[in-house]
């Protein structure tokens, strides 16, 4: 097993959350093919991205609360397994419901997942360490998107749209493995009081009352939402109107990430010296900058592809920036019931992603405006819900059991 409070433990973390990013992006760059190949429609396809959303945020509400009463391991590796199957009816899906069916079983295990790392954590962690050690994770996990749409386009051109699923198939065993072998159970089984039902919706308004759990709530489903703008619109848009190759795609959104990475590390840095605020608000600031930068470079250079990836890079150092550090600054109070407090933050996350994902997918056709808006609105409202909150945020309530 390793221990607690080493790099190994949060690199092992950070690769289990990478399940995530993996299974959504790998698959980006064969969503035209899909399309093709099961005669679907935009609207059909688009939907094995939503639904997959959908089942990552309904599966979030079970597994905090359970695995704060059965403790963090068994119920992680109950995840995974749904997590495989999932995949592996997705790399045989006749049809496009069976596709859409499949990945919605897939978005429900991977829930599990990042819930589960979030909270173990907290488990280890209080803090401003809190947030560095998130931010670090983000910033290991941020190695997927760069990584898996470039394989993604690779297999695509070499193997065909099935084949990325065998690849996130191969990843999710391996991860059941190391789990068993080496991650250490770090989460106090609790032995269950009362109506588990009555239990669970109790530990959900323990942490829903919290103001501060709610403004940065608020400042991480914001900053999350212009992300699943550009995951569901980015193949279509930059495939179909910029004419990017499924390899070229992947390349593209690789560069893009980089980004992302970036703004993980800066947090990892400043979060010590600004505390969790200040630096959250940096981050804030580039995800509006980087919105009204996109809207610019899309309205002035329609046809260029660097004028769509630098804007977007800056946006997506703003959200590496506030991503992680709002969540550990609203799981900080609840330190027993740090399962709960991540469910619920990923649940909402996630509808949100979700349903602005879903208007956009509905929305393109031949323009790329739907997307450029669904992710320029909600880098604005990152920022200005920082501004409005700051006198919530300032007085949090202490942890609380």
């Amino acid at each position: 097993m390793l221990s607690p409070d080493t790099f190994a433990l949060t690199a092992l973390l950070a690769l289990l959350t990478a399940l995530g990013p993996l299974a959504m992006d790998l698959y980006l760059p064969s969503l035209p093919a899909i399309e093709r190949a099961l005669a679907a429609s935009t609207a059909h396809v688009q939907l094995t991205i939503s639904v997959y959303l959908i089942g990552f945020a309904v599966g979030q509400i079970i597994y905090g609360p359970v695995s704060d009463r059965f403790g963090r391991k068994p119920v992680l590796g109950a995840a995974l397994g749904i997590f495989c199957v999932g995949t592996l009816v997705c790399s045989v899906a006749p049809t496009i419901d069976a596709l859409i069916a499949a990945r919605a079983l897939q978005g429900a295990g991977a829930a599990g997942v990042i819930v589960l790392a979030r909270a173990i954590v907290r488990d280890l962690y209080e803090g401003a360490r809190a947030g560095r050690e998130l931010s670090l994770m983000a910033a290991i996990m941020g190695v997927a998107p760069i990584v898996a749409p470039v394989i993604g386009g690779f297999t695509q051109t070499t193997f065909g749209w099935r084949f990325a699923f065998v690849v996130i198939f191969v990843a999710g065993i391996g991860a059941i493995g190391v789990v068993w072998r080496l991650l250490p159970e770090t989460g106090r089984a609790n032995k269950p009081h009362g109506h588990p039902l009555i239990a669970l919706a109790r530990s959900y308004a323990v942490v829903a009352g919290s103001g501060s759990f709610l403004a940065y709530l608020g400042i991480a489903t914001a900053s999350y939402a212009g992300l699943f703008a550009y995951i569901s619109g980015s193949s279509f848009v930059l495939q179909g109107l910029y004419g990017l190759s499924p390899l070229a795609f992947g390349l593209f959104y690789g560069v893009t990430s980089l980004g992302f990475i970036a703004g993980t590390l800066i947090g990892a840095q400043l979060v010590s010296r600004r505390g969790f605020d200040r630096t959250t608000g940096f981050g804030a600031g580039a995800l509006a900058g980087g919105g009204l930068l996109l809207i610019a470079g899309v309205g002035f250079a329609p046809s260029w592809a660097a004028a769509f990836a630098a804007p977007m890079m800056v946006y997506l150092a703003g959200l590496g920036l506030v991503l992680p550090l709002a969540i550990a600054a609203a799981l900080q109070p609840f330190p027993e019931r740090a399962g709960a407090a991540s469910s619920l933050v990923g649940c909402v996350q996630q509808t949100v992603g979700a349903l602005v994902g879903a208007i956009v997918g509905h929305a393109l056709g031949a323009s790329a405006w739907p997307m450029v808006i669904g992710i320029a609105v909600p880098g604005c409202l990152t920022l200005l819900l920082w501004l409005a909150t700051r006198g919530i945020r300032a007085h949090p309530p202490k942890p609380r059991t």
